[in-house]
């Protein structure tokens, strides 16, 4: 048979969604980014769905479900039971299961944000997992941080300093602190937001958007 005789490979029937991940210490703002960046994304046409993890409770699930930003049949909660390490890195199992289980519930899902539960400046994601990750801090946290070099810090795709407005209340050097952390990251980005206001969020959206989905 010839080259050009031979059969064409199957594509698949579906297309998987794309996977983020968004982790930080407890308190940073990861899920008032998310609540920011649920309609930022819808706004550009995505089609999204969020998996959250906790200790033991489902309360940053049930709080987006509340929100009246999203679907509530698009959150799904995984609660880790142990230190959140374990199930974005060590064994994503639950996390990937949430997943399969949400992109059969909506065919046509383009984007999955896995929320970390709140964790410290090693907490890293599995690319078992995740395709592309946010590693969020903030100002309240205090200006050393990126000096720190922390793995979350250093190997996040895109580092979020959050809560900005509050760095003069805190004695925070914001230029300084964003200075360092472009510093410490090299050519990796970082964003500046106050996701209560909404600041920054825009940029963040555009991120994704690009290195994720490769739209404009």
């Amino acid at each position: 048979m010839s080259a050009s005789a031979l059969p064409s490979p199957a594509l698949p029937d579906t297309v998987t969604a794309a996977r983020i991940g968004i982790g930080g210490p407890v308190g940073s703002g990861k899920t008032a980014l998310i609540e920011r960046l649920i309609p930022a994304l819808q706004a550009r046409g995505v089609d999204l769905a969020v998996v959250t993890n906790d200790l033991v409770t489902k309360e940053d699930a049930e709080r987006l479900r509340r929100s009246g930003l999203i679907d509530p049949a698009r959150v799904e909660a995984v609660e880790a039971g142990a230190c959140p390490h374990t199930v974005i890195r060590e064994d994503p199992t639950l996390n990937i299961a949430a997943g399969d289980d949400l992109e059969a519930k909506f065919p046509g899902l383009q984007l999955l944000i896995f929320e970390s539960g709140g964790d410290n400046l090693a907490s890293t994601f599995s690319l078992d997992l995740v395709d592309w990750w946010i590693f969020v801090i903030d100002v309240a946290g205090g200006d050393d941080i990126p000096r720190k070099r922390g793995p979350g810090v250093l190997r996040c795709d895109l580092l979020v300093i959050n809560k900005v407005d509050l760095a003069p209340h805190v004695g925070v050097d914001l230029p300084g602190m964003l200075a360092e952390a472009a510093r410490v990251r090299g050519a990796k980005p970082v964003a500046a937001t106050n996701a209560r206001s909404g600041e920054g969020v825009e940029a963040v959206a555009d991120a994704i958007c690009r290195a994720v989905l490769f739209a404009p």
